[in-house]
């Protein structure tokens, strides 16, 4: 298989809606970090080679809301199905190879 990682990056404008811009990494993800600006506000950034996604909360610098937490606890919770589905394929993967030696 002659598979590439790459970046894909869409976007959509569509009269009368607010643009849609989509970034799918298929490339792995060299960089994951969550910070607090001096501002106090929280960042979360997704870097690769090709780009970076950054979430932040809704207020330009203002309180961390009750939306802000729900957004975070779902960021959190769909990060951990990710870590299990790639522990889990990655173990998979490892035994195949180890029983086809």
């Amino acid at each position: 298989m002659n598979w590439r990682p790459y970046t894909h990056l869409s976007m959509s404008i569509d009269p009368g809606e607010r643009p849609r811009i989509g970034i799918s990494f298929y490339a792995s993800i060299t960089r994951a970090r969550a910070r607090v600006l001096e501002s106090g506000r929280p960042y979360l950034v997704l870097e690769s080679d090709e780009a970076d996604v950054t979430v932040s909360t809704t207020g330009a610098a203002g309180p961390v809301t009750a939306a802000d937490l729900d957004i975070a606890r779902e960021i959190f919770n769909a990060a951990a199905r990710y870590l299990a589905d790639c522990e889990r394929l990655h173990a998979e993967h490892a035994q195949a190879t180890d029983s086809a030696a």
